[in-house]
């Protein structure tokens, strides 16, 4: 595939446990038919990413393989990013990511020490694209001022009930992704009335209405993690549901507000 198309969904490989089980899990989702697979250096797994993108038999070319470094506890230095995006690298067995993303502004973070080692990484074909995860649209605006390579994506948890419109603006303003982690909320949008009032009206699944919500924002892609794969298709099929105004208009109008990610470290933990 172009390296510059983004599949809209993509399989979210975090656990906190049973990290090889990522080995299968990718298998199955480029299996069923993914092309996106999303990982980071602090989930301790893309060894396993790597073996599964390797077992699935699936040509390297036409899988989109993002990672993410720079975390709160990785690395320890801003001179060791370098060292991390290879590391990154070696550990999933490939020669560069389609998509290496700032996993935290936290930490070692600063946009003048960190940024240069993503554009080195940009200009020598580690990266093909850049992007930044977990960034306010201050932050944004000042990582552009300091980035030579284009802000590819941004990668936010994102939900009916975290709906993300200041950074979706952003996204659709400045010509980038938003790509929308825990799109399902953790499964808190299963039980939402709403979100159930318009599975039943399409005979879907709540994930799907949820899924199929967030893919129609212009600009944005979704990681839905998922292990077996029955919810695998179940996911892939959400980009098949075509809601009408009327449905969205629904969802938007939930009153419900809450963050199902919280970093509990710095000033980003917002």
């Amino acid at each position: 595939m172009p390296v510059d198309t983004l599949p809209r969904l993509g399989l979210g490989t975090y656990s906190d446990d049973n990290r090889e089980q990522w080995r299968e899990n990718v298998a199955t989702a480029l299996d069923v038919g993914f092309r996106h697979v999303d990982t980071a250096q602090v989930y301790e797994n893309e060894r396993f990413v790597g073996q599964g993108l390797r077992d699935s038999g699936v040509d390297r070319d036409d899988v989109w393989l993002s990672t993410k470094t720079v975390h709160h506890d990785v690395p320890a230095e801003p001179e060791q990013v370098p060292e991390a995006i290879d590391g990154c690298l070696d550990r999933l067995g490939v020669d560069a990511v389609d998509l290496l993303y700032v996993h935290w502004p936290s930490g070692i973070y600063s946009h003048e020490e960190v940024l240069p080692a993503f554009d080195a990484a940009y200009e020598a074909g580690k990266a093909r694209h850049i992007g930044l995860s977990n960034f306010t649209p201050e932050l944004l605006d000042e990582a552009r001022e300091v980035l030579d390579a284009p802000l590819f994506a941004h990668q936010v948890e994102m939900h009916p009930l975290l709906p993300q419109t200041e950074l979706v603006e952003y996204a659709q303003e400045h010509d980038h992704w938003l790509v929308a982690y825990s799109p399902l909320g953790k499964g808190a949008v299963f039980d939402v009335p709403e979100i159930r009032e318009v599975a039943e009206k399409y005979d879907a699944t709540p994930a799907q209405v949820s899924l199929a919500w967030v893919t129609s924002h212009d600009n944005v892609a979704a990681i839905p993690k998922a292990s077996s794969r029955e919810h695998m298709a179940q996911n892939l099929a959400a980009l098949e549901l075509a809601l009408d105004d009327e449905d969205i208009e629904l969802i938007d109008s939930i009153d419900e507000r809450h963050r199902e990610i919280d970093p509990g470290h710095g000033p980003w933990n917002w």
